[in-house]
């Protein structure tokens, strides 16, 4: 759980870091952004800045925002339906993400799993996305990934994103982040 004022500090800094990037957002957009402390209460070791730009039933864009080393969990985009499920395209912007998925595992991975939730993690096909870099990840499809030193900043283009759908291998997730004196954000 945050503090509101930890959440505006999260906010101010994934803004900045956009903006260091050159990416542009207007104002109602940087009040927007979403962080997605999934309920561990380590924001700068798992967990996730973004602002979603649109996403309707035909497609979905959004920046995902990590801090130095910050990790994103290990999850899949299940089918809902007749729909098989997120199909989205990573396409690096500013900085390095690790992003691991399923595949014959890298032997030694650049990513460090954050302590204690080591047994979480369970896909370690590794593809290093570099600014230019990018990477679809095909429906149901575990996988996770983690900013480098400086962090990154990703954009996603997905079909509709339902994140409320999203099966986490660490059941203490919770996808919808809990403000102090609030029941949810």
């Amino acid at each position: 759980m945050l503090t509101r004022q930890a959440y505006r500090d999260a906010q101010q800094r994934a803004v900045n870091l956009l903006r260091s990037a050159g990416i542009v957002l207007t104002g109602e957009e940087e009040a927007q952004v979403e962080i997605a402390d999934l309920g561990l209460g380590e924001l700068e070791r798992t967990g996730l800045e973004l602002i979603t730009y649109i996403n309707n039933d035909r497609y979905c864009a959004k920046d995902l925002v990590l801090f130095p080393r910050q990790t994103c969990p290990e999850h899949k985009h299940p089918p809902r339906g007749d729909d098989p499920g997120k199909m989205e395209t990573f396409r690096c912007r500013w900085g390095k993400v690790w992003l691991y998925v399923e595949g014959v595992p890298t032997n030694a991975i650049q990513a460090a799993l954050p302590p204690g939730s080591e047994t979480a993690y369970t896909v370690f096909h590794e593809i290093e996305l570099n600014p230019g870099d990018q990477y679809t990840i095909p429906p149901n499809t575990l996988h996770w990934f983690q900013g480098g030193d400086e962090g990154a900043i990703v954009s996603e283009f997905s079909s509709p994103s339902d994140d409320s759908s999203d099966i986490f291998t660490d059941p203490r997730i919770q996808r919808a982040t809990r403000l102090e004196g609030d029941n949810q954000a």
